[in-house]
């Protein structure tokens, strides 16, 4: 009898492990992008762990380009840069128009793969949708204020050197939308009286607060004064957690 029933237990047991196992299968079909130990893929939504896989194509440029080729991205890639110091890159591509982007960036720039990367599902997943939401329109144009510059932080004398020393991060200046209308975060961050003011300031907010899903880096003007007039991105070795600011 306690046989019989030590049996009957292990069977129990083995029935809710097998479920167990097929939920992860399930779950793991059905949203790659939540579970750690599937390869990233730019054509799935913004999942938990989709920071932490593009800071994974760390030293994996041929990587980081296979992603971006799949995923239909038109981009050069430049020749390393030797800087002084720690400045300089080995990784970085020129985003070109057209492909499965259309989002334009201006000035035109170099960045990191990874930084790359990150622009490309931030288009589709983030900046595209919020403009519909908020304005029924597209995003055409991005404009910015650079991306690779030989500094330390801030521009100061000594300390740890920017992550903009390595193309690594990129900041974002203004949006302008396909009507005309131009959204910059010195001018639309806080709300004036207007209905399109407050639609502005909303969809800065939301654009920013998607990017940290993307990038390890997200500093906005809630953050200092010396991002008053642009949000910062930039793909800082940081781990599973994030600075979103």
């Amino acid at each position: 009898m306690r046989a019989l029933s030590a049996g009957i237990r292990t069977l129990v047991w083995l029935a809710i492990l097998a479920g167990i196992a097929f939920a992860v299968y399930a779950f793991t079909r059905s949203r790659p992008q939540d579970v750690p130990w599937t390869p990233l893929d730019l054509s799935q939504p913004v999942g938990m762990f989709t920071r932490s896989k593009i800071g994974d194509l760390r030293g994996d440029f041929a990587g980081c380009r296979a992603l971006l080729d799949a995923a239909g991205v038109r981009y050069t890639a430049l020749p390393p840069r030797d800087g002084t110091g720690q400045c300089g890159y080995d990784d970085a591509v020129r985003l070109r128009g057209g492909g499965s982007r259309t989002i334009d960036i201006t000035p035109d720039v170099g960045v990191s793969c990874r930084v790359a990367t990150a622009m490309a599902l931030w288009e589709w997943q983030v900046v595209q949708p919020a403009a519909q939401k908020h304005f029924g329109q597209a995003v055409a144009r991005i404009q910015n204020f650079g991306s690779y510059n030989c500094r330390r932080l801030y521009g100061r004398d000594t300390g740890a050197f920017s992550e903009h020393a390595t193309a690594n991060a990129l900041d974002i200046a203004a949006f302008v939308l396909s009507d005309g209308r131009r959204i910059s975060v010195v001018g639309d961050w806080t709300a004036g009286e207007g209905q399109d003011d407050a639609a502005k300031a909303a969809f800065l907010r939301e654009v920013r607060d998607g990017a940290c899903g993307v990038f390890s880096t997200v500093l906005s003007p809630d953050y200092n004064a010396a991002h008053r007039d642009h949000f910062h991105f930039d793909q800082a070795a940081r781990g599973f957690g994030g600075a979103c600011r």
